[in-house]
């Protein structure tokens, strides 16, 4: 067993499909938005300005905090007021929070070490609504930008406001990207309609596994156990499915939770050859399902 459709090739470079499981980046577990018009250099703390805004992004990365330059679709408005989200995403410890900032120096009053701990860093109101993140940052790779620009335009014609420009997501080769947040789900090589999908999905509490690349903040092998005991229960309820235990290097073992029901899953990493150039990455690995048991006969629910 592996994974579904294939995921990630960009138009005029990849020759192939690519796997998309279990990729979604391992070191997102709290993330800092600020609304930047642009232009977005290649590294997001190697912005002009304003200097409060710099002095953000760099103490994000200092605390742990993933920080993301944010911008709408179409013609740019100069900030402030900016909008800013702090968000945190790890299990079912989700949350995100934001506020309109006047004043770029109110930046510094965040208290950046609690948000990457999980704790809100004083920025403002809870927020109800998902935030969706579309990846279009094509100094950081030109296929974020070809691809990534249209799907935003297209998502935000039909979504409005919850819809986000952002600089770099990790996995350029899955472009187009898209992040849901709070939760951290992340799809990947996205046209309108698996997007459209995706996000109807996640506005119900749900996923979709076409297309998913895993759950950031979470191990690799962890995104694909996760993965594989969904695709055998049909389990896709944002906080259905818990990965108790994970054991091994490149053969794993993993304890899943779906409610009640517990499921015992064997894997193995295997390499695949990535068919485009430098930009976009070497050697990728994927997993393949080995043994996929039922633990207890409690019913599923």
């Amino acid at each position: 067993m592996t994974r579904g459709k294939g995921c990630g090739h960009c138009p005029g470079s990849h020759t192939g499909e690519l796997p998309c499981l279990a990729s979604a980046t391992t070191k997102a577990r709290s993330w800092l938005l600020i609304e930047h018009p642009g232009p977005w250099p290649e590294r997001v703390e190697d912005i002009a300005g304003p200097a409060p805004v710099v002095r953000a992004l760099r103490a994000a990365q200092r605390a742990g905090v993933r920080p993301q330059l944010i911008r709408r679709t179409g013609r740019r408005r100069p900030t402030p007021p900016m909008q800013v989200y702090a968000v945190f995403s790890q299990g079912d410890r989700v949350w995100a929070e934001g506020r309109k900032l006047a004043d770029p120096g109110e930046l510094a009053d965040l208290d950046l070490d609690a948000l990457a701990a999980g704790r809100s860093p004083g920025l403002g109101a809870p927020v109800v609504d998902p935030v969706l993140l579309v990846c279009t940052h094509g100094k950081r790779n030109a296929c974020c930008a070809r691809t990534g620009a249209p799907l935003a335009r297209a998502l935000s014609s039909r979504f409005g406001p919850l819809v986000w420009e952002t600089t770099h997501v990790g996995g350029d080769r899955f472009a187009a990207n898209l992040v849901c947040l709070p939760h951290g789900f992340y799809y990947g090589d996205l046209g309108e309609a698996e997007a459209t999908a995706a996000v109807h999905a996640y506005l119900r509490g749900e996923v979709v596994l076409d297309r998913l690349r895993g759950r950031a903040g979470t191990p690799e092998p962890a995104q694909a156990a996760e993965h594989f005991v969904r695709a055998h229960t049909g389990r896709l309820g944002v906080d259905a499915v818990t990965v108790e235990s994970l054991t091994g290097t490149s053969r794993y073992e993993a304890v899943v939770t779906v409610q009640e029901s517990r499921y015992r899953v064997v894997f193995e990493a295997v390499q695949h050859s990535a068919p485009c150039g430098p930009d976009c990455g070497e050697n990728l690995e994927t997993y393949i399902v080995r043994d996929l048991t039922l633990l207890n006969a409690a019913a599923l629910v």
